[in-house]
């Protein structure tokens, strides 16, 4: 869980040197958003990659860590970069507090500043999916404040969910149960005396079984009016995980005489396990296989090495206040697994052209807002 701790940063934690690099630096990368493979994932569907080496001086040492930058032209003379939580900081500077946002805006504002001369010419915007994160739910506020300084602001939309749900893999299964709310523990049990199976497959051998949790998918969009991908995207994946072997992404479809209900994609890399997407049908959802869908992939995990459990994402506290919250139930699902839920300050822009950049920014917005217009009236 080293990845979580906080610091504070009166040592000095500043940007020492950046250097062009090949993309293979990045499977030293903690996140697997940082890493070679997601890169050449992404690159499938028209973002171009760089990849650099960046040397930081933090506490008299220094430290040398890699950075994933993607690149797409929108327009003819309009280009935007994404950093997709990045950048990764030295340990123990991973973790995000109050106490130490200062020296953070400072080393954040360098990197910028420093990146944009070897990004391409017509980069309007770069844009820091930040994953520092903390379980003090004050660093939400971060993201309205002038703590990043003149040069960087909140970004318009969120791109990875800044708040999520982090299960502990390191303890005893029957610990990790144990932290589990009571109701959780009786649906793991009620699936399998009900039926339930859980099968999983390995990147390499999806194959058709991906066509059926797309079929839920596209179910589960069309009940809870969320957008998704076509189905080539997750296969492309698949292909990425296995072409790379850097990831081990994995399918687990839940099936009731012989009907897939739900499934789950999954994502196991060095220490960290993630849980990408999910998908019930409308009917037999008194079964609980989503939950025993989770159980099964956290013991997976564990035994591939795994040391935590990312739930990826959680709605914002005000789903938890309010039991009427259209994403209420969501939360209430990933926050009983027992797990610590961590924050992060989302996305913020660093505006190299900075008339460009809020126009594209007022664009988000208003295409956000239709969306969640659009959503709450159910169409």
């Amino acid at each position: 869980m080293r990845k979580y701790i906080n610091v504070d940063n009166k040592a000095g934690l500043r940007l020492a040197a950046l250097e062009t690099a090949d993309i293979s630096v990045c499977r030293e990368a903690g996140s697997f958003l940082q890493s070679r493979f997601w890169g050449e994932f992404k690159a499938r569907f028209g973002w171009k990659c760089f990849a650099f080496s960046a040397l930081w001086e933090a506490a008299g040492a220094e430290y040398r860590l890699p950075l994933l930058v993607l690149y797409r032209r929108l327009a003819p003379l309009s280009g935007f970069v994404y950093v997709p939580w990045g950048p990764e900081l030295p340990q123990p500077f991973a973790g995000l507090s109050a106490e130490n946002a200062a020296g953070y805006s400072a080393a954040l504002a360098g990197l910028a500043s420093r990146l944009r001369s070897f990004l391409p010419r017509d980069t309007f915007c770069i844009r820091f999916d930040l994953p520092w994160a903390g379980e003090d739910p004050a660093i939400v506020e971060f993201r309205d404040t002038r703590c990043f300084g003149r040069s960087l602001s909140p970004a318009s939309v969120t791109v990875q969910p800044p708040d999520t749900v982090i299960v502990d893999l390191s303890a005893a299964e029957s610990e990790i149960l144990g932290r589990m709310k009571t109701k959780w523990r009786y649906n793991i049990g009620l699936a399998e005396k009900k039926g339930v199976a859980v099968r999983s497959y390995a990147a390499a051998d999806a194959g058709g079984s991906l066509n059926s949790f797309y079929t839920l998918y596209r179910e589960t969009a069309a009940r809870d009016g969320i957008a998704i991908h076509g189905v080539e995207y997750y296969r492309a994946l698949f292909q990425a995980a296995a072409e790379t072997g850097e990831a081990d992404i994995r399918l687990y479809l839940a099936s009731h005489e012989g009907e897939d209900i739900a499934g789950i994609i999954t994502l196991f890399r060095k220490d960290e396990s993630v849980y990408l997407y999910g998908a019930s049908a409308n009917h037999k959802r008194n079964l609980m296989a989503p939950y025993a869908l989770q159980w099964k992939a956290m013991r997976d995990a564990k035994i591939a090495g795994c040391l935590f459990y990312d739930l990826y994402g959680i709605p914002p506290r005000s789903a938890e206040e309010d039991p009427g919250h259209p994403m209420a139930g969501l939360y209430r699902f990933k926050t009983g697994f027992g797990g610590r839920i961590v924050h992060r300050p989302g996305c913020h822009d660093y505006a190299c052209r900075p008339v460009f950049a809020a126009l594209y920014s007022a664009a988000e917005a208003a295409r956000k807002k239709f969306r969640d217009l659009k959503k709450r009236r159910g169409r």
